[in-house]
């Protein structure tokens, strides 16, 4: 096949080279987004006058049937050319002629890639900031079904303090929230056209640039030609920000595993969202969970790999930067699919409240309250803690906890205790007692779910 490029040399490449050089079986994903771009280009190019009005509605039409055969199936993309752009062009001169030919004129494939790379990824953030707001509302939802269940807040996996559910799912949507802010604020850096660039030096066309750019949706043009074709920032911030969402799905993916195990027995995972064992019949393994965990890692390698690409490359346009689609698309496929799965899995989640309320009550999480009733009984907190640390001691030899302890044991350690100590350590009263903004009471609780409501819109 004649190379569009053929001219300074012969065009003709080795077979291992083509292979070698090909874009097309991963960038031909973004065929709307350059044939949409191509459409505005040309639609400038008849408004300067720089091609008649017909040849620009000629080129349009034509873009417009491809584009439609493209969506339909009725024409598929050709292994052959170098990349979406080449395969596009082609078929546009292959059924126009010389006017096909035309469409070219005051671009280059350096700020023409740039431009379907945005216009795509533009298009992706959405979609993941949609799928990240449902989940966000997953949660919010199962915080509300269990707004009053107890479990056992964790430090260092140890036990640590009563808490509530609702509490520590909002803890991930406020993750979430950020998410979504991040997102947003990557795709204002992302919306800006570098289309008119052309190959680094700008063009000597009398072109309008910011016509263009008003057309594809937009915010602005690139102010710097050689920034607007070397550029790939956006794909390394949308990378981190996506990043991050994995770390944040990757955590609550581990306490789902965790939470469902037999030693937890804190949740139960829909039969639709765990698999079993080619061995052992009554195994009933949080795969799905573990897949979204397992493959945090991937995003990660995508991120590092397209900075590590990107690192030494001298200004401006160089054939590596190439490598930045598979890795910037894999990345966003990964991530869709993880909040795909995690959206329908935590819906279908079912709490087990009795088995976390029990777990809550046999880890003497309610010893920093104990240490506070002393506090409020007018001894200095160190020496309340100390006391309180005998006490824990205390039921760890007689095989008990504090709700049962004896009050003539509590006295032997200190006269202060009376028999208001066993309401002011009862579980749901030390939840209740964590009122400070932000805290783990049920009124917190609620405050926080009714600031989701109205961030999401719920």
């Amino acid at each position: 096949m004649a190379k569009l490029w053929a001219g300074r040399t012969s065009g003709e490449t080795s077979a291992a080279a083509d292979d070698f050089n090909s874009s097309i079986r991963f960038d031909s994903r973004m065929y709307r987004q350059d044939i949409t771009g191509s459409m505005a280009h040309a639609a400038m190019l008849g408004a300067r006058s720089i091609i008649t009005p017909a040849e620009a509605e000629a080129l349009i039409a034509g873009l417009q049937g491809i584009l439609d055969e493209l969506d339909s199936g009725a024409l598929t993309f050709d292994p052959a050319c170098e990349d979406i752009h080449m395969f596009v062009e082609q078929v546009l001169t292959e059924r126009l002629g010389d006017v096909g030919k035309k469409l070219h004129t005051a671009r280059s494939r350096n700020d023409q890639v740039a431009l379907d790379t945005r216009m795509y990824l533009r298009e992706e953030a959405d979609a993941i900031g949609t799928q990240i707001r449902e989940l966000a509302a997953v949660l919010t939802r199962q915080a509300e079904k269990n707004i009053d269940a107890v479990m056992p807040g964790y430090t260092h996996l140890q036990r640590a303090q009563p808490i509530l559910l609702s509490h520590h799912l909002l803890a991930y949507v406020m993750m979430l929230l950020r998410d979504l802010d991040r997102l947003a604020d990557c795709r204002k850096r992302m919306n800006v056209s570098p289309i008119g660039a052309c190959a680094l030096a700008g063009t000597s066309y009398d072109t309008d640039r910011e016509m263009e750019a008003r057309r594809l949706g937009f915010d602005g043009i690139a102010l710097n030609s050689i920034d607007a074709v070397s550029d790939r920032d956006f794909c390394v911030e949308l990378m981190g920000c996506l990043s991050l969402l994995m770390m944040h799905l990757s955590r609550l993916a581990e306490e789902l595993v965790l939470w469902s195990s037999w030693e937890f027995r804190f949740i139960t995972l829909s039969d639709a969202f765990t698999t079993g064992s080619s061995i052992m019949p009554q195994k009933k393994n949080p795969d799905m969970a573990e897949l979204v965990r397992g493959k945090t890692g991937r995003v990660y390698g995508d991120l590092i790999g397209l900075l590590t690409t990107l690192k030494g490359l001298p200004l401006a346009y160089n054939k590596d930067m190439q490598e930045d689609k598979e890795a910037v698309f894999d990345a966003c496929d990964t991530a869709k699919a993880c909040l795909g799965i995690c959206i329908p899995m935590l819906e279908g989640m079912t709490v087990q409240a009795d088995n976390m309320l029990q777990a809550a009550r046999t880890g003497f999480i309610n010893a920093t309250d104990l240490a506070d009733y002393l506090v409020g009984k007018g001894l200095p907190f160190r020496t309340a803690y100390k006391i309180s640390g005998e006490l824990v001691a205390e039921c760890i030899r007689r095989s008990c906890v504090l709700e049962t302890l004896p009050l003539e044991v509590y006295r032997a350690h200190s006269e202060l205790i009376g028999e208001d100590v066993y309401p002011a350590i009862e579980l749901k009263a030390c939840v209740e007692k964590r009122s400070s903004a932000g805290g783990t009471c049920r009124a917190s609780v609620l405050s926080q779910i009714a600031y989701v409501k109205e961030k999401l819109s719920l």
